[in-house]
């Protein structure tokens, strides 16, 4: 159900994606390589909460980790945090490790990393385990309004 609510809202975008099914992976590389993409193309789908009832979703190279307090600055706030599993399924619909912007339960906003900016392939999760979505990364981050900025550092 969750890989279809996905496709739908990637239809209903209008940006061309091509859909990717290889089962369970032990790692990000293996996904990568599975998916036919450099691991730095693999964008993780991170759920991150502002306040009490607000999230956003952080959209962050698989080869990078977020910048706590760059993402800080840029959302002018003093305190972040990433919600446990279950709080993440509850406001996404999605399990980790499938989490998606495109479909989830809530449209919360988007940030982008700045390595987003460039166009060429990425591939995101596509709401299933197993299941990845190759689009373009400008059309990505036009797709979902996201804000793009340097938001992550090197793993």
């Amino acid at each position: 159900m969750s890989e279809e609510r996905a496709v739908a809202a990637l239809e209903a975008a209008g940006i061309p994606f091509e859909i990717t099914r290889h089962g369970q992976v032990g790692s990000l590389a293996e996904a990568a390589a599975l998916r036919g993409v450099d691991p730095s193309k693999l964008i993780k789908t991170i759920v991150v909460r502002r306040a009490d009832d607000d999230f956003l979703f952080v959209l962050v190279p698989g080869d990078r980790q977020i910048s706590w307090p760059r993402l800080r600055a840029l959302l002018g706030v003093s305190r972040l945090s990433m919600p446990d599993k279950d709080v993440a399924f509850e406001v996404t619909g999605y399990v980790r490790g499938t989490i998606t912007p495109f479909g989830a339960l809530h449209r919360w906003p988007v940030v982008a990393d700045s390595r987003l900016s460039e166009p060429g392939p990425v591939s995101i999760g596509g709401g299933a385990h197993g299941v990845g979505v190759t689009v373009d990364a400008v059309d990505l981050t036009s797709a979902l309004d996201a804000t793009v900025a340097d938001v992550t550092d090197p793993l």
